[in-house]
Parts: C-alpha cells; sequence; structure tokens
C-alpha cells in the first residue's frame, strides 16, 4: 500500500495536441472526460481516414488545444496555433489553417475515446520523473509523457513497472484498476522523445528507456468507479 497526493490533472482534448493541466475533471468510461474527444486525420489519398500523430508529423506540437476550467467538457476545444490565433473547432477555416502548418490536408473528427488503448488514464509518479532525470543527468518534462495524473506516492522510484492486473488506485472520489485489458505498464512510443513544443528530439530519451526500464513510464489504468478528481485529493495506491 502506497499513500500520496494528486499533483496534477492532465487533459489532452485533441489526440496528439498539446493539452491543458486543470485543477479538476471528471473520471469515468470514458478514461477522462473529454480527454481525445478529438482528433485530426490525414486527408492525403493514400493515407485518408488515419489518425494522426506526433509520429506522422511533430508539427502538431507547435499547436495546443483547451477546453478551459470545465470538469466535463460542454463543448468542443479552442485550439491554440503557433502565432497565438485562437481557433474555435468548428470555426470555417481551422482545417486549412491547421493544413499550411503541417504541409498535408487535414480532416477533423470528433469521437470519444480515441487512444491508442482504448478509453484509459494514463498515470505517472512523481518520485519516477526525478528518478530518470537524476539517470539521464538532466531534467526531464512531465508533458513529454502526456499523462492524465501525476502523484506524488511514497512508492519508490519505478515501482509502477510491476503493476499487474488487480492493482487499484484511489483518488477522489474515482477508483481505478490494472485490469489487464490493454492496461498496465505503459510501452513508450517516440513521442516522448520530442520536446513539448515540437521543436527538438531527444532521442537518447527512449534509448535510455529501453535499456534501464524496458521502455516502460508510467500505468495505464481503467476506471471502474467513476467521479472527480482534483490536484492536491489524497492517493492510494494498493498493489496485486
Amino acid at each position: 500500500m502506497f499513500d500520496g497526493s494528486v499533483a496534477a490533472v492532465h487533459r489532452w482534448p485533441v489526440k496528439s495536441l498539446r493539452g491543458e493541466e486543470i485543477e479538476a475533471a471528471r473520471f469515468d468510461e470514458r478514461g477522462v472526460a473529454g480527454d481525445r474527444a478529438h482528433a485530426l486525420v490525414d486527408g492525403r489519398d493514400r493515407r485518408r481516414g488515419n489518425l494522426l500523430t506526433v509520429r506522422q508529423n511533430p508539427a502538431m506540437l507547435t499547436w495546443s488545444a483547451e477546453y478551459g476550467a470545465v470538469i466535463d467538457p460542454p463543448k468542443p476545444p479552442v485550439l491554440h496555433a503557433p502565432d497565438g490565433r485562437a481557433w474555435h473547432w468548428d470555426e470555417p477555416g481551422l482545417a486549412d489553417a491547421l493544413a499550411d502548418s503541417f504541409g498535408m490536408p487535414v480532416e477533423l473528427r470528433a469521437a470519444d475515446g480515441q487512444q491508442d488503448r482504448g478509453p484509459t488514464v494514463l498515470v505517472t509518479f512523481a518520485a519516477s520523473l526525478a528518478a530518470l532525470a537524476a539517470e539521464l543527468g538532466r531534467p526531464v518534462e512531465l508533458d513529454r509523457f502526456r499523462p492524465n495524473l501525476h502523484l506524488t506516492l511514497d512508492a519508490p522510484p519505478f515501482a509502477e513497472e510491476d503493476w499487474t492486473a488487480g492493482t487499484v488506485l484511489r483518488a477522489g472520489d474515482v477508483t481505478l484498476e490494472v485490469t489487464g485489458e490493454r492496461a498496465g505498464p505503459c510501452i513508450r512510443c517516440a513521442v516522448p522523445s520530442w520536446d513539448p513544443s515540437g521543436r527538438a528530439r531527444w532521442p537518447e530519451l527512449q534509448s535510455h528507456l529501453i535499456r534501464r526500464h524496458d521502455n516502460k513510464f508510467g500505468v495505464i489504468m481503467r476506471v471502474t468507479r467513476a467521479g472527480v478528481i482534483a490536484t492536491g485529493d489524497a492517493a492510494r495506491a494498493d498493489t496485486a
């Protein structure tokens, strides 16, 4: 059993764009309400219909998206372009502005749960982030890993790498669990090697994760009891 608190709550309104840190969010069968409920779709003839990610176009990280300080977003997000201009999701011209920025045709799609692992929650831990920075000899930005919950627990660094099905986390009103259904320690792709603004790559980060941590960082969990989690809420993990 490990105890601690919620250090941060994050939401990513548009898949692969930068997101927002918020005070509180609703967690339910969708994962985090509004998380990745919008996505950009490849409009090129040979790849039409495929969801776009940073892996295909790192320029996506030069854009951000937000709903604002709402627990359960009632409306589409606002996107912010690299030049600072705000675009509403349903505003005419947004697809063209994105296409100009990315150098390729883009279409817009709205649907809950557009995640690689379905409607899940990614949890990271302050002790592991600090230990990773110490191993690498330089700070590591949390946003590289795109978590939903960031916790301060009295667990040792990287303890979550061994969390198995049946591990339960309680925070705020919410219960999350490692179910074994596309959940468990998070195997990382190349996205964390890009800085959060998409302007430079740090390939040694992924090489280090592969070599020292079997390419794991954070843990994927599913909501088994819905509710609200806020920054500062108490958190407790019971491992299987």
